[in-house]
């Protein structure tokens, strides 16, 4: 895998983090509106909000969350006043007018609505408009007043955490979805996570499973300043909405492509139906294709002392991984039996057949990518603490020092440090980079004439120094895109794969 290619599109920018630049006129129209209309234009949001909650209430009142509710005439009513009261929130907040092209088709047509980019809790502005239901979080019914109005849209909730509560989300979606229309259409947000609308990451297969036809719908947000995009690392809630607040007029357009009807290939495999979605929806929002999902958020947002400094081959072996259904919630365990027979080898190196003997999984494509990863010799063979120390390291991005430990129990000898050949190859798998020199790190612990360090003098160092793998590490000057790290990766893409 040495050869080299383009780099994936969307890259550039991390899309999970956000960053906002004010002139010195936003600054000034900002200072002037927090102290003249903000007040105004919050009490009024909040005034609707909470004019919104006993409509809902009652609205919510002896359902079953088992059977669609029956459309009776109060119920029609309070749908309609809802829609009018939220309408007139987004109104005081700043969105005066909201620009709609296409049309929405019929439950008993499209069940399902896939919507993106997801960005912000602004993205609620559709919701409201249409009252379908959505996937939420399960925790957010028991968020005051806004609770209430997400439960009268009934909508289909999960538990993130829980690996059996996603199974059962995707099963009520597939049951909602194949009633023929007599449930809302729901609303869902394939993304899963909040990012800066740089590009669209990969999209989860809930809505894609059932295979039925669903409707794309893309949102974009034109104003100049982007007081919308609440993602991992960047502005929090409450200062967005400030910021949302003060400005003079707030944009958003919504966007209902074609129905998008899945071919019989499609709807034997999710994924496919999944990704065919998302590049349209690209094409429509005229940006690039991300492959970058939820479940990579610690790995790029990794931060301290040994914070991933170039995750891209890490990212594309945790992919990989997720390919052979080792999902991160499910490998704690794993991790610990691979490094106790990983440190029972000693070193010895595993072809391909040994190394899938070692997973006690079978010899796929998908193993051989990743077998391949960790190839230096040209031998075929690889060490498999190489892969355990990469497992360790993609499995707890926010933990770094525990992987330190555990690559410590797997090179060390009679408790007497690892050599520096040796740590070395484990900081460039950690951090991600081509080749560490420990020249600067060996001066600082004055442990030249030992030429090993111990895992107590390293995690004192690291816990000294906030910024140790830029003090106490040089790192060789290399291409910022090619072979990183002891992963022999080149950006997740190979002609002969």
């Amino acid at each position: 895998m040495k050869t080299s290619s383009s780099p994936p599109a969307g890259t550039d920018r991390n899309p999970l983090v956000h960053e906002l630049k004010f002139s010195m006129t936003d600054k000034i129209k900002i200072g002037l509106i927090s102290v003249t209309v903000f007040p105004v234009r919050l009490l009024l949001v909040s005034f609707f909000m909470l004019l919104a909650w006993p409509f809902a209430f009652t609205a919510s009142l002896g359902r079953s969350e088992l059977v669609p509710d029956p459309q009776s005439w109060w119920r029609r009513i309070i749908d309609l006043c809802l829609r009018v009261i939220m309408r007139a929130m987004w109104f005081c907040g700043g969105f005066h007018w909201i620009k709609v092209k296409g049309e929405r088709a019929p439950p008993s047509e499209v069940p399902i609505l896939t919507v993106a980019p997801h960005s912000s809790y602004f993205d609620a502005i559709p919701v409201t408009m249409t009252m379908c239901s959505i996937v939420a979080k399960l925790e957010s019914q028991s968020v005051p007043v806004w609770g209430t109005l997400i439960s009268y849209i009934r909508p289909v909730l999960v538990f993130r955490s829980d690996q059996h509560s996603r199974r059962k989300t995707v099963e009520e979606i597939k049951r909602r979805a194949q009633s023929g229309g007599k449930w809302p259409q729901i609303m869902i947000f394939p993304e899963g996570t909040c990012t800066n609308r740089s590009g669209l990451i990969l999209f989860k297969a809930g809505a894609f499973i059932p295979g039925l036809p669903v409707q794309p719908v893309v949102l974009r947000y034109p104003n100049k300043l982007d007081t919308f995009s609440w993602t991992w690392r960047g502005p929090g809630a409450f200062k967005l909405l400030w910021l949302t607040l003060c400005q003079p007029h707030n944009s958003i357009e919504i966007e209902y492509l074609p129905i998008y009807r899945p071919s019989a290939k499609e709807r034997e495999n999710p994924a496919l139906f999944a990704s065919n979605v998302r590049k349209l929806m690209a094409e429509a929002l005229e940006v690039p294709l991300t492959d970058l999902s939820f479940d990579d958020r610690d790995i790029i947002l990794s931060h301290g002392p040994l914070r991933i400094h170039d995750c891209t081959s890490l990212l594309h072996f945790n992919q990989l991984l997720g390919q052979l259904g080792l999902k991160s919630g499910s490998r704690g365990g794993r991790l610990d039996e691979e490094a106790r027979r990983a440190a029972k080898l000693q070193g010895d190196r595993l072809g391909l057949e040994d190394f899938a003997q070692f997973l006690s999984l079978p010899v796929t494509d998908t193993l051989r990518q990743i077998h391949s990863l960790f190839h230096q010799d040209g031998d075929g063979k690889i060490d498999v603490r190489h892969y355990v120390t990469a497992l360790s390291t993609v499995q707890r991005p926010h933990k770094p020092l525990d992987t330190l430990k555990l690559a410590f129990q797997l090179y060390e000898e009679d408790s007497g440090g690892v050599t520096g050949e040796d740590l070395a190859v484990v900081l460039e798998i950690m951090l991600g980079v081509k080749e560490v020199e420990l020249a600067p790190l060996f001066l600082e612990l004055e442990a030249q004439h030992t030429a090993k360090v111990t895992y107590d003098e390293l995690q004192c160092l690291v816990k000294k120094r906030p910024h140790f793998s830029v003090d106490c590490l040089s790192f060789k000057d290399h291409p910022r895109r090619g072979c990183i790290g002891r992963l022999n990766y080149c950006n997740g893409h190979n002609k002969d794969d």
